[in-house]
C-alpha cells in the first residue's frame, strides 16, 4: 500500500508545525484517504475547515476505525505565507506547497472543478468512494457510516417521488428505464435553457424510455413549488433533505446545472447530459454514450476545464470538413477510452476537433496558440498549461506518440 500512496503523493507531506510525514508510515491499516482541495483565499474553503476540522477530531478521538482514515490537503494557494497560515488550523498533513506538479496531477485525476472539494479515495488503489465529501461531513459528523462507500441507485433513491400535479408515484416505477438525475435549484437561471426546452421534451416523449428526476435545492417549499410546476417530470420531495443529500453524494456533484444520464441498469452513462441536451434537443443520438472525439462548440466548451484536453485544430468552416480530422484521431482516443474503461478509471484525456469558428478563436486567443491549421495540442486548463506538436503532418502515428508521451509525463509544458 506505501507504493501506492507515495506515487500517489510523493515521499513526504507536511504539517502546520512544520513538520515532515513520511508517506510509508501512512500505510499500516489505513483504508480511507481524503483528499481535501482547498485555497486560504476562498471564504467557504475556510468555513469547511472548521466543519472538518470538528468532523476529523470526532473521528480520530471516538470512531473504532479511528486508524484506518487519513485527510490530505491539496492547496491552491499562490502565497506561501498564506498557505502556511492556513495549514496551522489544521490536524491533517499536506502536499508541500512547492509540488505544484502532484498537486495538478491530483486535480485532474479526480475531476475536481470547484474547491472546497473532499473526494474520498480507496488507499489500496485510489479508485473514488465518495466524491462529494462535504456532504459526508454535513450528513455524517460522527463518522457512524464509514466508509460512505457507493449505494446502488436504486437503493439510495428508493421512496416516493412527486409529479407537479402532486401526485406520487414509487421510485420502482424507474426500474428498465433511461433515468436522468438532474441536479438544480430555482435560482439557477442559466438552466432555463434546459427547462423551457420544447423540443427537448418532445423528444424525450417520443423515445418514450427516460425518466427524468430533479434533484432540486431550493431555498423555500415555495420556490420549489413554483420551479417544479414548469417540469413535466419527477422529482423527489421537498421535505426529503435526506434522500437529495444521498444523490448528491452518490455523484459527487460540483456544481449546477448537472443532469446525470443512468442506462436502464442504473449504471451511469454520461455527467454530460445538460451538454448533450442543448447539442441534441431531438435526442436524435439518445442515450448520449460518451462518444470518442467531440467538436468544440460553446455548449461543451466547459469540458475544456475539467482535465486535459486534445484539442486538434483544422481548416474547416463548413459542417462536415471536420470529419476527417475526428477519423484521424479517433482510433487513438477510442483506444484510450478502452484501457481506462478496463481498469474502471476515468480517462485521463477528452479529445476534441475545433474548426474555423468563433469558439476555436477564442480558445486559440486565450491559450496563445498559433494561427496555424492542422494544429495539434493538448490543453490542460487547472495546471495553466500547454502542449503543442510542431510537425509538419499530423498522422495517427503522431497524434498516438504525442498521446503516449503526454500520459507518461515526458513532455515539457509551456504556460498557458
Amino acid at each position: 500500500m506505501s507504493e501506492f500512496l507515495v506515487s500517489l503523493l510523493g515521499e513526504r507531506l507536511v504539517t502546520g508545525e512544520k513538520a515532515e510525514v513520511d508517506v510509508h508510515a501512512l500505510g499500516g491499516g489505513l483504508a480511507l484517504l481524503g483528499l481535501y482541495f482547498g485555497c486560504s483565499a476562498n471564504a467557504p474553503c475556510r468555513q469547511f475547515n472548521s466543519s472538518l476540522a470538528d468532523f476529523y477530531c470526532h473521528f480520530k478521538t471516538f470512531s473504532e476505525h479511528k486508524d484506518k482514515l487519513e485527510i490530505v490537503f491539496i492547496s491552491s494557494d499562490q502565497d506561501q505565507k498564506h498557505w502556511q497560515d492556513f495549514l496551522q488550523e489544521m490536524r491533517w498533513p499536506a502536499l508541500p506547497f512547492k509540488d505544484r506538479h502532484k498537486k495538478m496531477k491530483l486535480w485532474n485525476k479526480y475531476k475536481v472543478t470547484s474547491i472546497p472539494s473532499l473526494v474520498f479515495v480507496d488507499a489500496t488503489t485510489g479508485k473514488v468512494v465518495c466524491r462529494n465529501g462535504l456532504l459526508v461531513v454535513k450528513d455524517d459528523p460522527k463518522g457512524l457510516e464509514f466508509p460512505w462507500g457507493p449505494m446502488p441507485f436504486a437503493e439510495v433513491v428508493a421512496g416516493p417521488l412527486l409529479r407537479n400535479n402532486r401526485q406520487t408515484t414509487d421510485s420502482s416505477s424507474l426500474e428498465g428505464s433511461y433515468v436522468g438525475i438532474y441536479f438544480s435549484a430555482h435560482w439557477c437561471r442559466s438552466q432555463a435553457r434546459i427547462n423551457g426546452e420544447g423540443c427537448f421534451r418532445k423528444g424525450i416523449q417520443r423515445k418514450n424510455m427516460c425518466q427524468i428526476k430533479h434533484a432540486d435545492d431550493p431555498l423555500s417549499e415555495d420556490s420549489f413549488t413554483q420551479y417544479f410546476s414548469e417540469m413535466p417530470w419527477l422529482a423527489v420531495p421537498y421535505t426529503d433533505e435526506a434522500r437529495r443529500s444521498r444523490l448528491n453524494r452518490l455523484y459527487g456533484i460540483q456544481g449546477i446545472p448537472t443532469l446525470i444520464l443512468l442506462d436502464t441498469e442504473g449504471h451511469m452513462i454520461t455527467r454530460q447530459g445538460r451538454v448533450e441536451v442543448l447539442n441534441d434537443p431531438e435526442c436524435r443520438l439518445f442515450p448520449w454514450h460518451p462518444r470518442p472525439v467531440l467538436e468544440l462548440s460553446e455548449s461543451n466548451a466547459v469540458q475544456l476545464h475539467e482535465g486535459p484536453c486534445l484539442v486538434l485544430f483544422v481548416d474547416a468552416e463548413e459542417e462536415g470538413e471536420l470529419e476527417p480530422a475526428k477519423e484521424l484521431i479517433q482510433p487513438i482516443a477510442e483506444k484510450i477510452m478502452a484501457k481506462y474503461k478496463a481498469k474502471d478509471e476515468e480517462t485521463p484525456l477528452l479529445f476534441f476537433v475545433a474548426g474555423e469558428d468563433d469558439m476555436s478563436d477564442s480558445l486559440r486567443d486565450y491559450t496563445n496558440l498559433p494561427e496555424a491549421a492542422p494544429l495539434l495540442t493538448i490543453l490542460d486548463m487547472s495546471a495553466r498549461a500547454k502542449y503543442v506538436k510542431d510537425v509538419e503532418e499530423i498522422t495517427p502515428a503522431v497524434v498516438e506518440q504525442f498521446v503516449i508521451d503526454f500520459l507518461a509525463e515526458k513532455l515539457k509544458p509551456e504556460p498557458i
